[in-house]
């Protein structure tokens, strides 16, 4: 009997974590930038593949932090970190998707790519420079457009957050005297109504007429927002579109030899779109199980995931970074 016993509780023991194994997922956190599309991506390879990733966006801040202490599988981050704080946490980075951050606007009576923004006219705006939408900085490009004397109301994030750092580093390109330092959680000059992620933004754009705010362009498509044309480093007027955005991304400058850390904000070229970023992902370099889950995720995603990212506005990666990143994992010893 007690034989009988002894191997009833094996098989059961073995049919229980079975079962477990059967259920369990991979979980992460971080960025809400590229949340659209991580979790078009996961539902794609759970119906490929039966694997389950779930991913919830709760800001580029959070998802470091929470990573740093182990409390999910990986982080997502719009923020890269440099390589010795990557050496310090006992992680490796990789980014996976570039995108585009728009200025959505809601102005009553114009319409999408209608309201062109020079550099000038954006630094005015988040500087608080210029109060209201007919101020000349903004009326010099805008001849056409009947330009209202209402309050500019700014949408920011409230939040800790990578499309913040990205948006402030590319103010700091275009007008160093007025945003000295890139940062996550910006100490505004102009009148702001904060939202938590881009979806929070997004609510406050599209509550308020009179808004304007950054958000990543899928959140744009998605509650059919208006964005402006703006200008570009070499002086063109580009609206945010796939194709700006992977014409920009030609000039990143990412490689495996310093963990792939690199801004990519205001890039150079004729017709690129000035306002990008790269979104990463954060992996702790002791947990080869789970990493070796993450990373087939993410090898099907590279070769399986582009017509995903594409109907959410993203560009790929070139194919010269993707292969870098797949070299660097082998490197790393992630496996």
């Amino acid at each position: 009997m007690k034989t009988k016993l002894f191997y009833r509780l094996i098989l059961v023991s073995i049919l229980t974590a079975t079962s477990l194994y059967a259920n369990s997922s991979i979980s992460g956190r971080g960025a809400s930038f590229p949340s659209t599309v991580y979790i078009d991506w996961a539902e794609a390879y759970e119906e490929a593949t039966g694997n389950k990733i779930h991913y919830s966006p709760t800001g580029s801040g959070d998802g470091i932090i929470s990573i740093k202490r182990r409390m999910v599988d990986f982080g997502g981050s719009d923020k890269p970190l440099q390589p010795w704080r990557l050496e310090r946490y006992n992680l490796s980075m990789f980014p996976t998707i570039i995108g585009s951050i728009v200025l959505a606007y809601n102005i009553p009576g114009i319409k999408d790519n209608e309201l062109k923004l020079s550099e000038k006219a954006i630094a005015a705006i988040f500087s608080g420079e210029a109060k209201y939408w007919d101020d000349p900085v903004i009326k010099a490009h805008n001849y056409a457009l009947l330009l209202p004397h209402k309050r500019i109301k700014v949408a920011v994030r409230s939040d800790e957050s990578g499309t913040t750092f990205n948006f402030t580093y590319y103010l700091r390109k275009i007008d160093y005297d007025h945003f000295h330092k890139a940062s996550t959680k910006f100490d505004w000059k102009a009148e702001t109504i904060e939202g938590k992620g881009n979806g929070g933004v997004s609510d406050n754009i599209k509550n308020n007429e009179y808004a304007i705010g950054y958000i990543e362009y899928s959140y744009k498509q998605k509650e059919n927002l208006s964005a402006a044309t703006v200008e570009n480093k070499a002086g063109h007027w580009i609206s945010p579109s796939i194709n700006a955005c992977k014409d920009g991304a030609q000039y990143s400058n990412m490689h495996m030899n310093n963990d792939f850390f690199a801004m990519i904000t205001y890039p150079e070229g004729e017709t690129s779109y000035p306002i990008i970023a790269t979104s990463f992902i954060l992996l702790p370099n002791e947990k080869k199980g789970s990493n070796g889950e993450i990373i087939a995720f993410f090898k099907w995603v590279f070769e399986n995931g582009e017509d995903i990212a594409k109907k959410h506005g993203y560009a790929f990666l070139p194919k010269s970074t993707i292969e870098e990143i797949k070299f660097y994992w082998k490197s790393k010893k992630l496996l």
